[in-house]
């Protein structure tokens, strides 16, 4: 494929953003609109897959783990493949066939998940592109698969009307492979402008933004070519798959690269708008200004109801982003009470799958997104278009606010109930149902602040029984007999 001429593509965005609505200031991307779509849908499905996949081992990271001396990884990799300087990461690629990869095939399993949109990952901090690309020969469609990956699921999603969003995770790549430069590796010295180690500096300390090797006055040239190399492979993205959701990683926040980062918004936001379209940034922490983009928990939640949409992005398993032959997967239960607790706070969940390198999706993760899938043909009502409540919900169990925070599991009882609301019907979805069906929820009692008045009828979906309810002072208590489930159960209540 032709090498894209960085310099012109520069004028490209500047002449963008020069003529578009957005520029690249806080002020002008602040209060930008986020698609009813996005707020509707609810729940995707995220997808770490590349060549950190063949390894398969300890988890998505292991091109970093592998250069650090000591580290398990590094020991894994001299046992099994050698010498770093005669078998580097870069050797893992031509073992990246996807041979099995059938993006029809997926997309079929994430149609019957429920999923209403995808999240493949476009470059992880590797460096390996995994599109078509001119910035670099170190991509999917030269080597390894020579395919396309992004193109193809794009493809396919739109067939089934499931929105294309991709991942850029392309800026830790600054010093993600760091480790190879310090002992003798298969690295050079000498690392030439787009080869895939490229530059693989020091990290300095994550903690205080003022140490990092990107900040320091004596790295100023390279710190502006590598942050005009990833601005470019950000609007080449852009340009060529018109995602609907653009998801950044963590440390975008670092100050030099605000301006980049900026420039980025500005131009995907007029682009969108000139296609037609709504687009929408996910960011970390406080990488963006406020009202410039969706807000990203990883692996975590909200505590309370947030005022502006939120995202969580989590993964079936704990321990790994991408597979390995070793991860700890999650049951389908757990994660189904997460989203309810997710969309009832105003939010909407990314659920993550790390396929094999040959392309096929583990059975466990199957069984997972299949049983999610037939949870949400019975309750979907209960989350896709629906509204946050005047409370999210009550119940004794804590959801720890913010990153990291899903670890374990959490034991939620039969008094956890969530809230959501669609015109005239309120879901009351109970997260651990009791064996008594008994259930007492008490901000819909005649003396509580949600109190309404005309409740008409209250169903239980996916059940044929009619449950009985009385409305009492403190509570509104709803009794069911032969109502049994090990996932969380929705109560439909029609209001006048």
């Amino acid at each position: 494929m032709a090498k894209l001429d960085k310099k012109e593509y520069l004028k490209k965005i500047d002449y963008v953003i020069k003529n578009g609505k957005y520029k690249d200031d806080w002020d002008s991307l602040k209060n930008i609109e986020v698609p009813e779509w996005y707020k509707n849908a609810k729940f995707g499905i995220f997808i770490h897959w590349g060549v950190y996949s063949v390894p398969a081992f300890g988890n998505e990271w292991y091109p970093r783990q592998m250069y650090l001396e000591g580290s398990n990884e590094f020991k894994h990799h001299i046992e099994k493949y050698g010498e770093h300087k005669k078998f580097g990461y870069k050797d893992f690629i031509p073992m990246f066939k996807a041979e099995k990869f059938d993006a029809d095939e997926w997309l079929d399993l994430f149609e019957k998940s429920g999923a209403k949109h995808i999240m493949p990952v476009a470059e992880h901090h590797d460096g390996f592109q995994m599109y078509k690309s001119g910035i670099s020969h170190w991509n999917s469609f030269e080597k390894g698969p020579k395919r396309d990956i992004i193109g193809e699921l794009k493809a396919a999603a739109e067939k089934r009307d499931i929105r294309l969003c991709v991942s850029n995770h392309r800026i830790e790549h600054w010093w993600f492979m760091r480790g190879g430069q310090r002992f003798d590796s298969d690295m050079s010295k000498n690392l030439k402008e787009g080869d895939l180690y490229w530059p693989s500096m020091e990290e300095g300390d994550f903690d205080n933004k003022q140490t990092l090797t990107f900040m320091k006055p004596e790295y100023k040239d390279l710190s502006k070519r590598f942050a005009e190399d990833w601005l470019v492979r950000c609007c080449e993205i852009v340009d060529n798959y018109k995602p609907a959701v653009f998801f950044f990683d963590w440390w975008i926040q670092v100050e030099p690269l605000k301006p980049y980062l900026k420039k980025f918004a500005a131009y995907y936001y007029n682009k969108m708008e000139e296609w037609g379209k709504i687009g929408v940034i996910n960011y970390k922490f406080d990488a963006l200004s406020f009202g410039s983009g969706v807000l990203d928990l990883e692996r975590g939640q909200s505590g309370t109801l947030r005022a502006n949409f939120w995202q969580t992005d989590t993964s079936i398993a704990r321990n790994s982003w991408g597979y390995t032959e070793n991860n700890n997967f999650k049951k389908s239960p757990e994660i189904l009470c997460d989203l309810v607790d997710i969309v009832s706070k105003n939010g909407c969940m990314m659920l993550n799958i790390g396929p094999k390198s040959d392309g096929t999706i583990t059975e466990e993760e199957k069984k997972v997104l299949l049983e999610i899938g037939d949870w949400l043909k019975v309750n979907g009502e209960a989350i896709y278009n629906t509204t946050h409540f005047k409370v999210f919900g009550e119940g004794p169990t804590e959801v720890k606010e913010g990153h990291f925070t899903d670890g374990e599991e959490k034991k939620f009882t039969g008094e956890d109930i969530r809230f959501t609301q669609n015109g005239s019907s309120l879901y009351a979805t109970v997260l651990s149902y009791p064996k008594n069906g008994t259930v007492n929820i008490k901000s819909l009692g005649q003396k509580s602040n949600c109190f309404y008045g005309f409740i008409r009828d209250i169903e239980v979906l996916g059940f044929d029984e009619k449950p009985s309810f009385d409305i009492l002072d403190d509570k509104l208590v709803i009794k069911t007999k032969t109502v049994k489930s090990d996932s969380p159960v929705v109560f439909k209540i029609k209001i006048d």
